[in-house]
């Protein structure tokens, strides 16, 4: 049971994967800036040693109902049920569309398990809202999203992936579902133009992408102007960068966020803001239109960018931080009850072995 004004407020952190640190790092960086206020992480295995020294960590689920969070922050798509607080779902990317399928979009599939949806704009907000009312079970309050907040701050510890150079550099990066990926496509061309352009690369894939597709990229790393990225922080990588090549995949729009042109490689839902080829042959002429982007261009990649997420504050961790409270004041024990969804749950508490209901 939560207790409204409890001192201290504890936050708990949840990660299954590693992408969720370079989200749910800004989100702690306002906790800690906030009075009366704690923070903690549950992190699963085998990513652990992602965490910092001054990261703590609670590595049981005796410790997290000894903790007893009041608010558990989740970028995946599962969070523990029987974790005390209110779950709060701040997602792992933009709502793109990936899919082909103009009728699947499984940004907006609400699986039962969050009290409340952070959004990111005026893409997420207003179907959240009416899944919200139509359901009665979760609310939705629009914060932005916090990872962004990296990109418009300075960190005095933030990771150096290049040597500093006047040269272009060049950010490879690709979605890891089948018959999406441009990484069967690309690679000859990519490795045609480390060799022959005056240009820096570096290339980081998603935790889930093919470990043999992963390897051979890996090595282009031998090459002196190649920097392969495996870390769990790729905002450093989107600073650093000029120009991104890609595919289908929420990472353009973190890119773009900072006004800079994608390449893309037979993109599922092309638009004005990305320059969309079809043919690996065409890659090194795009990306000198990268380089050298039209006034349109650049306008078109910011009225995208604000539809998705309009925030360029940094402040929207602190938004999140806000809605938890405005959540717990106004709506905790208020709302329908969650669905069953006994199937999921059983499976929750089977990994963990935790059967208490």
């Amino acid at each position: 049971m939560i207790e409204k004004n409890t001192q201290p407020k504890k936050y708990l952190l949840f990660v299954s994967l590693p992408y969720a640190f370079p989200v749910l790092r800004p989100v702690q960086d306002a906790i800690r800036q906030r009075e009366n206020c704690e923070v903690a992480w549950f992190v699963e295995e085998p990513y652990a040693h992602y965490l910092k020294n001054d990261e703590r960590r609670l590595r049981s689920v005796a410790e997290v109902m000894d903790y007893n969070p009041m608010a558990v922050l989740v970028v995946d798509n599962k969070v523990y049920d029987f974790f005390p607080g209110i779950k709060v779902q701040l997602f792992h990317g933009f709502n793109i569309h990936k899919r082909i399928s103009p009728s699947y979009n499984d940004h907006f599939n609400i699986r039962g398990l969050f009290d409340l949806y952070c959004t990111q704009g005026e893409n997420t907000t207003p179907e959240f809202e009416r899944l919200s009312n139509l359901k009665g079970h979760f609310k939705a309050y629009e914060t932005g999203w916090p990872k962004i907040d990296a990109l418009f701050k300075d960190y005095p510890n933030e990771e150096v992936v290049l040597k500093p150079s006047s040269r272009p550099c060049i950010l490879y990066t690709s979605t890891f579902t089948k018959g999406i990926t441009s990484t069967p496509y690309l690679y000859d061309e990519i490795k045609r133009l480390i060799t022959s352009r005056e240009w820096d690369w570096l290339i980081t894939f998603h935790p889930k992408m093919d470990r043999e597709t992963v390897e051979k990229y890996k090595q282009l790393a031998q090459y002196d102007n190649v920097i392969f990225y495996e870390g769990d922080n790729n905002i450093p990588l989107l600073k650093r960068a000029d120009v991104m090549i890609c595919d289908s995949s929420s990472i353009i729009i973190e890119f773009q966020m900072q006004n800079k042109p994608v390449v893309t490689f037979k993109n599922t839902h092309p638009g004005d803001y990305l320059i969309d080829i079809d043919d690996p042959a065409l890659l090194e002429q795009s990306i000198e239109k990268a380089l050298s982007p039209s006034e349109e261009l650049l306008r078109s990649i910011r009225k995208n960018s604000d539809i998705l997420n309009p925030y360029r504050d940094g402040k929207s961790s602190e938004r999140v931080l806000d809605a938890i409270d405005w959540f717990l004041e106004n709506h905790y024990g208020k709302l329908k009850r969650k669905p069953l969804n006994l199937v999921r749950k059983l499976q929750l508490r089977w990994k963990l072995k935790y059967f208490h209901f």
